[in-house]
C-alpha cells in the first residue's frame, strides 16, 4: 500500500497567491496575509488576519482562498480562519515606550565603597494594568474559571484537565480550553486527537473526551511540531481558540476552564483584555521558588479586576505505605500565601503514581480512579468552585 503524501508547501503558496488582497492588489501570499499555515496530512489552514474595521471585506477572500486550497493535489480539508489584529478599546491610548531607567541610592555593606546610585527599572505608566470593562464571555458560556500559574512545572496542567473531569463527574457542561500555545498538553492528558470542524459561522468545534469539551492548539499543528511564533502570532491563534463553539442557547456550558500558560505575557493578556473570567485559581507547589512566582500571577489578575478564587497547592505531600505524609517540597508554603492573597487555599493535591500515569495515558485520574485521594481532592476543589 502506499504512503499517503499530503499537499505540497509550495503548491499551496502557489495557489494562495492567486486569490487577490482587495486593499493592496497583491496575491494573499505576496501580501503576507497567509499566518501560521498549517500542514497536517491531507489537512490545511491558516490565519487570514486583518483589521478589524476589515472584516466584513475579507468574508468573500476567505472563501475564495478555501476554494483554491481545495483544488490543490492532496488537500482534503480546508480551512481558513477569519480574525482581527489584537485592539483593546480599554487599553490607554498613549503609544508605548520604552521604560525608564532610574538610579537610587542604596545603604553600602561593611567595608565596601559606596555607589553613588543604583539602577533601577521605573514601572511604565502608559503599560499600566487595569480592570478590563470591554471584556466579554464566550456565547453561552454560564461561568469562566482560568488556571494560572508564574511558573512552569508545578502541575497546572494536571489540575486544570482533572479539575474539568470532576465538573462533569459532577454533571456539569464543561469545557477546556488549552491556551498554552508553544506547549499544549491538554491533547495528551486527555487522550483525545483529531482535526477539528469548523460551524457554519466559521468558529472551531471544540473536540469531545471524558465528558469535556476540549480545544487546544494541539489538535490544529502537525504533533511534535514546534510553534515558532512571535508574540501577536500566538495571540490571533487563541484569540481563534477562544472564540470556538462551546455551546448553545439550548445546551450552554456550565463552565469553561482555561489551562493558561506560566508566566505573565502576552497569553496571559490576550486573554484578560477579551475574556471576561469570573475567577483565577493559582496553582503552586509548597516551596518558596514556586510561591515567588505564584505572587507575581496574582497580582496580574488583581490589577485587571479578575479576582482571585484561592491557591491549590500541588505535590503537596506523599503518602508511604503507613500512610504517614511525607512533605518532600516542603509544608505550608501555600497556606500561608493563601493567607496573605486574603483567598483560601482551595485544595492540596497528594503526590501519587496513579495521577501521573493517568495523565501520560490520556486517562484523567477523577474518571477511571475517582476513589483515589488526589481524584478525592480534585472532586472536592470542583464542588467549591460550584
Amino acid at each position: 500500500m502506499s504512503e499517503f503524501v499530503g499537499p505540497d508547501r509550495t503548491a499551496i503558496l502557489e495557489a494562495l497567491d492567486r486569490v487577490s488582497d482587495p486593499k493592496s492588489g497583491k496575491g494573499l501570499t505576496s501580501a503576507g496575509l497567509v499566518r501560521g499555515l498549517v500542514l497536517r496530512g491531507g489537512r490545511v489552514a491558516f490565519m487570514l488576519e486583518v483589521a478589524p474595521a476589515d472584516i466584513d471585506l475579507y468574508r468573500a477572500v476567505r472563501d475564495r482562498a478555501e476554494t483554491a486550497l481545495a483544488d490543490v493535489d492532496g488537500v482534503e480539508t480546508a480551512q481558513v480562519v477569519l480574525t482581527t489584529e489584537l485592539q483593546s478599546p480599554s487599553a490607554p491610548s498613549a503609544a508605548p515606550r520604552m521604560p525608564d531607567l532610574k538610579v537610587s541610592p542604596r545603604r553600602p555593606l561593611p567595608g565596601e565603597t559606596p555607589p553613588a546610585r543604583r539602577a533601577r527599572v521605573a514601572e511604565d505608566p502608559g503599560a499600566a494594568l487595569h480592570p478590563m470593562v470591554d471584556a466579554e464571555r464566550p456565547p453561552h458560556v454560564r461561568k469562566v474559571i482560568a488556571v494560572a500559574s508564574g511558573k512552569g512545572g508545578v502541575g497546572k496542567s494536571t489540575v486544570s484537565v482533572n479539575l474539568a473531569a470532576a465538573f462533569a463527574a459532577l454533571g456539569q457542561r464543561v469545557g477546556l480550553l488549552d491556551a498554552d500555545i508553544y506547549g499544549p498538553s491538554a491533547p495528551t492528558m486527555l487522550g483525545v486527537d483529531g482535526d477539528p470542524t469548523f460551524d457554519a459561522e466559521k468558529r472551531l468545534n471544540p473536540m469531545e473526551a471524558w465528558g469535556v469539551k476540549v480545544m487546544s492548539i494541539g489538535f490544529i499543528v502537525e504533533p511534535g511540531t514546534a510553534n515558532i511564533w512571535r508574540g501577536p502570532m500566538a495571540s490571533s491563534a487563541l484569540r481563534s481558540l477562544m472564540n470556538s463553539n462551546w455551546g448553545t442557547e439550548a445546551e450552554p456550558l456550565d463552565v469553561l476552564v482555561i489551562d493558561l500558560p506560566p508566566g505573565t505575557g502576552d497569553i496571559q493578556l490576550t486573554l484578560v483584555q477579551k475574556l471576561k473570567m469570573d475567577g483565577v485559581v493559582i496553582v503552586s507547589t509548597p516551596q518558596e521558588i514556586a510561591l515567588i512566582d505564584a505572587r507575581r500571577a496574582a497580582q496580574m489578575f488583581d490589577k485587571t479586576g479578575a479576582p482571585i478564587l484561592g491557591v491549590v497547592e500541588n505535590m503537596a505531600y506523599f503518602a508511604d505505605s503507613s500512610g504517614a505524609r511525607i512533605p518532600i517540597f516542603g509544608t505550608g508554603g501555600a497556606r500561608a500565601e493563601a493567607e496573605k492573597l486574603g483567598v483560601p487555599l482551595l485544595a492540596e493535591i497528594p503526590i501519587e503514581v496513579a495521577l501521573r500515569e493517568a495523565c501520560d495515558a490520556g486517562r484523567p485520574l477523577v474518571a477511571t480512579n475517582p476513589e483515589s485521594p488526589a481524584a478525592q481532592a480534585f472532586l472536592d476543589l470542583a464542588r467549591k468552585l460550584t
